[in-house]
């Protein structure tokens, strides 16, 4: 499926709101989080040069995102993030003074951070982002899965000391129910995706996004012409093209959201004109991107800001995770993750598919994100066909050729 950006507001300036936290200031925020960070280093930008050259476009450049901050995903940017903006603004509030990033050790902010229960839902990646940086701080987590999140990805998170609860339903539901036991209980809910009066740490989760694109327009050298990023709520993808839209302005790549077609929320909303609730089927071997209706403040941005929204199928994802695992033509072994490699995956078919549509010749260069790699190491060695002790054992994982 593919459907051109048709919005009223296509092309138009983002909402200030978004502007603000998107915008420049917003990602020196977030870079100066992460240069605070013991374990901080910029994602390796890998070149596939090989891989163009087979598909007919000038360059291809994936950000791997699977080597963030020990969490193998770019969630890592976002949940933590958040956790340490809201803690020490809180902490501001009840000791009387402005407080810093630099700020976070000192034993009184440490001893309001220890009053405090983040809680969320996730699909596995969101809410070990949390839970780390409730960690950080010395606050508390609780993190509501449903029933689609592997065991796997249930004790990756609760390694980092969350409170794990299961749920009936998929993620739609869970959200809802986290949201109920934090009102009861007086929790900050950490989401990634907003409803009418939550928004702004939802955009905050956005900001640290931000840090991905900061990152690659300095590796790249020139801008891309294209951009595919995939999408579940569709903050990843709003938080780029958002980002790219304010620093590049006329000067912006094409950006394409691609989803997976059994979960395709943000398509949805693009049909619709605004976000709507899509219908439930069979599940998609995109576990983090399974979501059914997209985030407000994420749809206010791609709707100004994408120019086209796509949709893969399931046999896309997992060739393209294979094709990274066993590269040809001398291209880098990456590891992507179900949901990893998607927009890579929806540049393979828009090429095959819709390549006049989007401008893509032999000079396009285009920028794609691996989001995960193999966070759930079971499924991954099931899903590419490596030995699942190599997986384990953590060859895979740390970016080794499989």
């Amino acid at each position: 499926m593919f459907l051109l950006n048709r919005n009223a507001l296509h092309g138009s300036p983002l909402d200030p709101v978004d502007a603000e936290t998107l915008g420049v200031a917003g990602a020196d925020a977030a870079e100066r989080f992460l240069s605070h960070r013991g374990n901080h280093q910029e994602t390796p930008l890998h070149a596939l040069p090989a891989l163009a050259a087979e598909l007919g476009i000038g360059a291809i450049h994936l950000k791997d995102e699977g080597f963030r901050l020990g969490l193998g995903s770019f969630k890592a940017l976002g949940g933590a993030y958040a956790v340490v903006h809201l803690v020490l603004e809180e902490a501001g509030r009840r000791l009387g003074r402005p407080l810093g990033i630099a700020d976070l050790d000192q034993p009184d902010v440490r001893a309001v951070a220890a009053t405090m229960t983040m809680i969320c839902a996730t699909d596995g990646n969101h809410g070990r982002s949390v839970a780390q940086g409730a960690r950080l701080v010395g606050a508390r987590a609780t993190i509501f899965v449903h029933a689609g999140v592997s065991d796997e990805r249930i004790t990756a998170i609760a390694r980092y000391g969350a409170e794990m609860i299961r749920v009936d339903g998929n993620y739609d539901d869970s959200v809802r129910q986290a949201a109920r036991v934090a009102t009861d209980k007086g929790w900050t809910v950490v989401s990634d995706t907003s409803w009418p009066g939550y928004e702004r740490i939802p955009g905050l989760v956005m900001q640290g996004y931000t840090a991905i694109m900061r990152e690659a327009l300095r590796q790249l050298g020139e801008p891309p012409t294209h951009v595919f990023v995939q999408a579940g709520v569709g903050g990843i993808a709003a938080a780029l093209a958002g980002h790219l839209a304010i620093v590049l302005g006329d000067a912006r790549p094409v950006f394409t959201v691609v989803e997976p077609a059994r979960a395709a929320c943000i398509l949805g909303a693009a049909r619709a004109g605004h976000p709507v609730k899509i219908a439930h089927g069979e599940a998609t071997v995109m576990a983090m991107l399974e979501c059914y209706e997209a985030s407000p403040v994420a749809w206010r941005v791609l709707a100004r800001a994408a120019d086209a929204f796509m949709t893969v199928d399931e046999e896309d994802a997992v060739a393209v995770m294979r094709r990274l695992a066993r590269p040809a033509g001398g291209d880098p072994a990456i590891v992507a993750g179900e949901s990893g490699g998607v927009g890579l995956a929806g540049l393979v078919r828009a090429l095959a598919d819709n390549r006049g549509e989007l401008g893509l010749d032999r000079l396009s260069r285009v920028l794609v994100v691996n989001t995960e790699g193999a966070t759930d190491p079971k499924r991954y060695a099931e899903l590419v066909g490596v030995a699942a002790a190599d997986v384990l054992a953590g060859k895979v994982l740390s970016g080794a050729t499989p």
